[in-house]
């Protein structure tokens, strides 16, 4: 079974007097460990099919199975907790908060679990030595460049050691050498801790990265070669 299963999969609002469909009918499976990386340009879609595999958003027909749940049988009390175990996001506007330091805002998850402070700062160590950020622990997010703070931001999503690892856009807004040791950090987690990582990018050099690459065009998914994935 795979980790990830999509089936009939679509997405749609109203927008005025038209109907918006970003996905529609998708079918979708995603191996655990693996690193796949959705391709597509903006507006196509990737970001509302992340939303939906970390049980952020609902289909509005279709099934989305996560680790063996069915997300989309889950009531709304029941994935917030399941999303903070199961999934950790990083966003390409980091979105740390900017009156805590990197120490606090990686360690603001931990306190859904109910752990002691030690048992927070061992995990909230580990996590900011795992992305080279150790030394700044107690800088704010204003002290750091944007390669940093998308680090801490990675360090936030690993936190809680979460299976799957989703990620919108994360090197859009970074220089070029910060982009490599981004990517670098996310296939290394892949490779030596088995996360399943979900990328989505409009840029082709980054999806090189990944492990499978699939193009989003439509509503429609799409193999390298133009086939329907």
């Amino acid at each position: 079974m795979a980790f990830i299963e999509l089936s009939g999969v679509t997405k749609s609002w109203k927008k005025g007097e038209h109907e918006v469909k970003p996905l529609e009918n998708v079918d979708l499976e995603i191996q655990a460990g693996e690193f796949f990386v959705l391709l597509g340009p903006s507006g196509s879609g990737k970001t509302t099919l992340l939303n939906l595999l970390a049980g952020i958003d609902r289909p509005i027909s279709g099934r989305v199975i996560v680790d063996g749940k069915d997300l989309t049988q889950m009531s709304s009390h029941e994935l917030a907790p399941w999303r903070a175990e199961h999934v950790g996001y990083v966003f390409q506007q980091h979105h740390l908060i900017p009156v805590l330091t990197a120490y606090e805002n990686v360690e603001l998850p931990l306190f859904l679990f109910g752990m002691t402070a030690a048992q927070r700062h061992e995990r909230v160590s580990l996590a900011l030595t795992a992305v080279g950020l150790a030394d700044r622990a107690s800088h704010y997010p204003r002290q750091l460049s944007g390669g940093q703070e998308q680090r801490v931001a990675i360090a936030r999503a690993i936190v809680a050691d979460p299976p799957l690892l989703v990620a919108d856009e994360p090197t859009g807004d970074l220089d070029h050498a910060s982009a490599e040791a981004v990517l670098t950090m996310l296939q290394r987690f892949q490779k030596e801790r088995g996360k399943t990582i979900v990328m989505v990018t409009h840029d082709l050099k980054a999806a090189e990265r990944g492990s499978r690459i699939v193009h989003l065009d439509k509503g429609r998914l799409y193999t390298a070669n133009g086939a329907r994935a």
